[in-house]
């Protein structure tokens, strides 16, 4: 059995096969899969760039952050130690009465600030609170400090650095102390620093000359931006120095409490105003400052923003230009596809109609057997009733001229039935559906054919178990169809062969209609390209197109053709037709 869709379409499915409507649909489909096939790949790269940009221009703008906070806390911590362990030498080897004579205080301060600089004052403190000795530009010796934070947290370790504070002297400075303790007595060796040193290692703004630039030692080795905040707070987020965002040093700095880490950290945030913030930060080690990096995330993000922006003008100018390239390839196929298909189609159709003709020249012996009796007898009736005119003395009765006459009218439409229907097969154009009777269809077609069965003792068998019904259909087309297979079935059989015609309703929407024969059969190997166009057995007698033009028919009319077949017992082919209606 064969149910492969391959055979000639006939010409009336030509306006079908290039119906505008159809390469409509086409064409979107191309357009559709191959604007899909380039634009994706192109949305994919450009997400993975986006991100792998965004990636690296997020470590870009945040690494300086986190090298500035890291750099800083090095430095702060450097110059907290580096005056702590002088004034830790200072204390430890110097003897007690030298150190209450501030005359030595201020060779030592000298020294000092030859040395590690930015020490405004040296004070000893003894173990009441009051100030012993001192040395510096104030006039603080003899102040009571018992009274003062600083000095009871020095009590409670060896060295001790402290907040910012206003103190005796109403500006800000930090003090920096170490103790000595023993059973004779005991001291605190003071020092203030004043806190325009953190400025010049974390300036709080852009430097607007170069002299500001040039005074501000380690600023650059930071990495401070412009569009940066840079300050340092302490434990309760209280200003140490000025800052841009927040105002003046000992001004509340507005940022939430920032998570403890011996390392430089980088966090995204909102101050209490609600403004959105990158910051790094870093504790300082034996302090209770914080250095303090904070960016607008929106200024962080401008390069973003920008990248988004040139992103989607090449995602929209390569979409348009890709769409544009897409559709005019994709016009220009289908117009080619559309004038192949229409040619094809010209070209199938004359196949059709050659086919036709073919099978009308086959049919060429019988017909003319078929005219020439009714012909023969229109001439002896005519040469009968002209001798009867012509030699007889009396006029012939009214009777025998009728019964001649209606000889001659019989045969001659005799001969007019038989070029009728061989008209029928020549017609190029259909004439549309109607009701046919398939007994009565099958019946003339074999009419062409009785003169062949008669001359080669052929069997032709009509088996109906019922009565046949009546279908809608194109009487054109099925008798092109019918013929096609009976000429098969006769050049199949041997003489003295037997063909058999049946027909069975299926159920109350089709019919079958089979023509079997007891010929030399198909081989096997042939069953599935019996269909195929220009494929046939018969070695130089055929062209192979009947079978696949009967296909493309059957198809047509909404039915379908099988065929069973084995080698030396013979073959059925076997149509299955819709019954359809006249509406």
């Amino acid at each position: 059995m064969s149910d492969v869709k391959r055979g000639i379409r006939p010409d009336e499915d030509k306006d079908r096969l290039i119906s505008p409507r159809r390469y409509r649909k086409v064409l979107i489909g191309m357009v559709l899969s191959g604007s899909l096939i380039a634009i994706l790949p192109l949305l994919i790269l450009s997400g993975i760039n986006y991100h792998q940009y965004q990636d690296t221009l997020r470590a870009e703008l945040t690494r300086p952050m986190i090298r500035f906070a890291a750099n800083g806390k090095q430095s702060l911590e450097s110059f907290l130690s580096e005056r702590l362990s002088a004034l830790s030498m200072v204390l430890r080897d110097t003897p007690p009465e030298e150190l209450r004579d501030s005359r030595n205080l201020d060779d030592f301060l000298v020294t000092l600030n030859q040395t590690f600089g930015e020490i405004v004052d040296l004070g000893v403190i003894d173990e009441t609170g009051v100030q012993i000795a001192y040395s510096g530009p104030f006039d603080l010796e003899g102040l009571d400090y018992s009274a003062q934070d600083w000095l009871r947290e020095v009590d409670t370790q060896a060295a001790y650095v402290s907040d910012v504070f206003m103190g005796y002297r109403g500006r800000p400075h930090l003090a920096i102390a170490v103790q000595r303790a023993n059973a004779a007595d005991r001291f605190v060796l003071r020092a203030t620093i004043d806190t325009d040193v953190f400025h010049w290692l974390v300036p709080a703004r852009p430097f607007e000359t170069e002299d500001q630039a040039s005074s501000c030692r380690g600023c650059h080795s930071l990495g401070v931006q412009p569009s940066s905040d840079a300050f340092i707070i302490n434990q309760a987020g209280v200003l140490q120095t000025s800052s841009r965002l927040y105002g003046g040093i000992l001004d509340p700095s507005q940022l939430p409490s920032l998570p403890y880490s011996s390392e430089a950290e980088l966090l995204e945030l909102e101050d209490a105003n609600g403004m959105p913030l990158v910051v790094s930060y870093a504790q300082i080690e034996h302090s209770p400052f914080t250095l303090v990096l904070a960016s607008a995330r929106v200024a962080s993000h401008a390069g973003l923003a920008s990248l988004q922006r040139d992103m989607v003008a090449f995602l929209v100018v390569s979409i348009v230009l890709i769409l544009a390239v897409v559709t005019a390839g994709s016009v220009y196929v289908v117009n080619r596809a559309r004038e192949s298909d229409r040619q094809r189609a010209a070209l199938f159709h004359k196949m059709e109609y050659t086919n036709k003709l073919a099978a009308i020249g086959r049919l060429g012996a019988g017909v003319a057997h078929e005219i020439n009796n009714p012909l023969s007898i229109i001439t002896e009736s005519a040469g009968l009733l002209k001798d009867l005119l012509t030699h007889s003395e009396k006029p012939p009765s009214r009777e025998k001229i009728t019964s001649l006459v209606d000889s001659v009218l019989k045969s001659a439409k005799r001969c007019g039935s038989i070029t009728h229907n061989l008209l029928g097969f020549a017609k190029q154009l259909d004439v549309g559906r109607e009701p046919l009777n398939l007994d009565t269809l099958l019946r003339e077609l074999l009419g062409f054919l009785n003169k062949e069965a008669g001359y080669r003792n052929i069997q032709v068998e009509f088996d109906y178990p019922e009565e046949p019904p009546t279908i809608v259909s194109e009487r054109g087309q099925l008798q092109q169809v019918f013929l096609n297979l009976l000429n098969n079935a006769f050049a199949a059989v041997e003489d003295g062969g037997h063909i058999k015609i049946g027909i069975r309703k299926l159920d109350s929407d089709s019919v079958a209609v089979s023509i079997a024969d007891d010929g030399v059969g198909i081989p096997e190997e042939h069953i599935e390209r019996i269909f195929d166009p220009f494929f046939t057995t018969k070695k130089g007698a055929g062209t192979g197109l009947g079978l696949s033009i009967t296909y493309g028919i059957v198809e047509k009319l909404g039915g379908e053709i099988t065929v069973q077949s084995t080698v030396g017992q013979g073959t059925c082919f076997t149509v299955t037709l819709p019954i359809g209606s006249e509406s």
